[in-house]
């Protein structure tokens, strides 16, 4: 039972990678008064750039630099419509993501011909799991050996880099000059246009650190938790993040545990898979993958109490004299 827990725990910290990135880039953006649904789009297009790059170059940490270039490329596409020229933000993010699903499979046909994959990567053109000191030492010590060997140690760089990201974003967001003047022009950018500073470039900024943080989420999925990149491999990812980061009311730590029980549910779906139910029999497994996603509909569906968020959020700021 002990060992099958810290399995399930394991695996919901590999699942929650991901979404804790996205989540967080999402609170940036959406804490300076953008709504960003454009994460899933950012993601995909993320992970092929970093899948074929690894591919090509077989240097790994080139295609976590082109995913975050990709990412915040888009971002600042997203930035220019939504406020340059003050357009829809829930439009221009829903046009980032159909354009990210179209393209990336186009470009992998065209430039690989697998059908809109890349080609598989080796070990050393992924993120492989790391071995903390003195792991393998305690491994077969009762309780603590198997805590510290495959609950805390084993995973790549990246999984850390993401629970990292949660009190790094904390203490920008909310001990920071930058943080300060984020949540104001979310909340009365006019205040902010008043004391003499730009709310254009304040959401800017915002919106290049949410695509750096998509840019990592995108590499993850294509070159760490998988050995390359498929069509369509966020799988609505980008969007629970989104749920999870009104689970959390747009706070780093509450939205951390946000994924973490999405990561969780998922995990125990994937050990399900094939289970047999006293009472049910065996469980189907399009009954099983679907659970995540109910759970979201439940979350977003008002289940978690009222989820205020800033006060100018998609509302596009228009300078006055």
């Amino acid at each position: 039972m002990y060992e099958n827990l810290i399995l399930i725990l394991d695996a919901t910290l590999r699942v929650s990678a991901p979404l804790i990135l996205a989540a967080l880039a999402g609170l940036f953006s959406e804490r300076s008064g953008i709504v960003n649904i454009a994460l899933e789009g950012k993601m995909l297009s993320a992970a092929f750039a970093a899948a074929a790059t690894a591919s090509v170059t077989g240097n790994v940490w080139l295609g976590l630099l082109a995913a975050i270039g990709v990412s915040v490329c888009l971002s600042l596409i997203h930035g220019f419509a939504s406020i340059t020229h003050r357009g829809d933000q829930i439009v221009s993010g829903v046009a980032i993501n159909m354009l990210a699903v179209g393209l990336t499979v186009t470009l992998g046909r065209f430039w690989f011909g697998l059908g809109g994959q890349t080609p598989a990567l080796s070990d050393s053109e992924r993120f492989t799991p790391i071995t903390l000191p003195g792991a393998d030492a305690v491994a077969d010590v009762p309780v603590i050996g198997l805590l510290y060997s495959e609950l805390i140690s084993g995973h790549n760089i990246l999984v850390y880099l993401a629970l990292v990201m949660v009190p790094t974003v904390w203490w920008i967001v909310f001990r920071t000059r930058f943080g300060l003047r984020l949540r104001a022009a979310g909340e009365n950018p006019h205040a902010v246009d008043t004391a003499g500073i730009s709310v254009a470039w304040i959401r800017y900024r915002a919106l290049m650190c949410a695509g750096v943080l998509c840019g990592i989420a995108g590499a993850y999925l294509s070159t760490a938790h998988s050995a390359g990149f498929v069509a369509n491999m966020s799988a609505g990812k980008g969007f629970i993040a989104l749920a999870a980061l009104i689970f959390g009311k747009w706070k780093p730590v509450p939205v951390l545990f946000g994924c973490l029980l999405f990561g969780f549910l998922d995990a125990v779906a994937i050990r399900l898979q094939g289970a047999e139910l006293p009472i049910v029999g065996e469980i189907p497994v399009q009954a099983i993958e679907v659970l995540p996603y109910i759970l979201t509909v439940l979350l977003l569906a008002g289940f978690i109490g009222r989820a205020v968020g800033p006060k100018s959020i998609g509302v596009p700021y228009v300078k006055t004299r």
